[in-house]
């Protein structure tokens, strides 16, 4: 098996592993009880949120543990404080978990607009800056694109953002750049930030939403009083642990990783655009994250490639894992002509991908694409 689908979900790690065995094994207690093991998980979920944070550099804010980056996602656009009819600006090429609450925003009167993406699928900077009024209350922004890598300079929007409208808040989805590129909360000057467990191998089902001091948020979830009251429900003690584990390992080994991530893309990318004719490659790596190629194959269609390889034990993506609709609504938006648009395929890779795998990958490509071509000419 070749697993080149990591931006969809990753393998979890040893250490993270580790940690979540002996948790759900010896650690299984209610954080919220009274009694001396319930009060020592207390402080293990604590200890967690510091090594977060640290690895976030995330300073004076807080963070929140949620049950993944859709939720946390879902709280930064929903419940951040704002004035009926004021403006919010979204990234045209968000991840659903932002683009439907935004539509929901919408539909509750608020002036939702999108910033438009250029073609390797970041978001355009002159005509975000064209969007910008006064009254903008909320903007949220990918850090780092889900389907093309391509690396968003939130820094530079933020201070863009808050020159027109100080009082605005600005949230970032970074569940494809924790992990795979430098994070630095203090750095990058948001107001919110969503992080993911799965993404970095954590397990499934944990998350963070990361909330500046004085940003306007209130809970979405509301019950016993957990996480200081903004999140209610039984911590996930195990998880919580298992992803800050997750997320020391993926800092310390980050420039490592990064490496070999980077060297694998390159290898794949050269070896298709020399086996494979007619590849456009929307991914531009000279501003991308190190572990995602997107292109685009003309005269075939990126599912039916898809299982085409599945077939041969190599898993691809098409685009965001968590719906069906979302590959069809991207690829509209990359201006990519009638040959090339419906040949969209993601590959996205892990440290534990071996660069043998390369040639082996590029062989499939070129027999299956050809077998398809020739199908497709029929």
């Amino acid at each position: 098996m070749i697993y080149l689908d990591n931006a969809a979900t990753t393998r979890m790690c040893e250490e993270s592993l580790a940690v979540l065995d002996d948790a759900n094994r010896n650690r299984w207690f209610n954080a919220s009880a009274l009694y001396k093991e319930a009060s020592d998980e207390t402080g293990r979920i604590r200890e967690a949120r510091e090594a977060l944070s640290a690895a976030l550099r995330a300073g004076g804010g807080e963070l929140y543990f949620l049950s993944g980056g859709t939720e946390a996602d879902n709280t930064a656009l929903l419940c951040t404080r704002k004035p009926k009819g004021s403006r919010v600006i979204v990234g045209e090429g968000e991840h659903d978990a932002v683009i439907n609450p935004a539509k929901v925003l919408k539909e509750q009167g608020y002036d939702v607009v999108f910033a438009p993406i250029r073609p390797d699928g970041g978001v355009d900077e002159e005509k975000f800056a064209e969007m910008l009024t006064p009254n903008v209350s909320l903007v949220s922004v990918m850090h780092v694109s889900n389907e093309t890598g391509a690396v968003n300079d939130i820094a530079k929007l933020v201070k863009m953002t808050k020159k027109v409208s100080p009082k605005a808040a600005f949230h970032s989805d970074g569940v494809q750049a924790f992990g795979k590129v430098k994070v630095d909360l203090r750095a990058l000057g948001v107001d919110l930030y969503t992080v993911s467990g799965h993404k970095i191998g954590a397990p499934k089902g944990i998350g963070a939403l990361y909330v500046a001091k004085g940003a306007p948020v209130r809970p979405l979830v509301y019950g016993g009083g957990q996480e200081k009251g903004f999140r209610s429900g039984t911590e996930n003690g195990p998880a919580i642990e298992a992803f800050a584990a997750a997320a020391e390992r993926a800092v310390r080994l980050l420039q490592e990783n990064s490496s070999k991530k980077h060297d694998y893309i390159e290898h794949l990318a050269n070896g298709l655009a020399e086996a494979v004719p007619d590849t456009v490659f929307i991914t531009d790596r000279e501003r991308s994250a190190p572990h995602i190629l997107t292109v685009a194959f003309s005269g075939v269609r990126g599912e039916v490639l898809l299982h085409a390889l599945d077939a041969r034990g190599i898993m691809v993506g098409v685009g965001s894992a968590c719906s069906s609709h979302r590959e069809s609504r991207f690829k509209s938006l990359l201006g990519l002509d009638e040959a090339h648009r419906d040949g969209i395929v993601r590959f996205s890779v892990s440290e534990t991908n071996d660069i043998a795998e390369v040639p082996v990958v590029v062989q499939a490509i070129k027999e299956e694409t050809e077998k398809l071509r020739k199908f497709a000419r029929k």
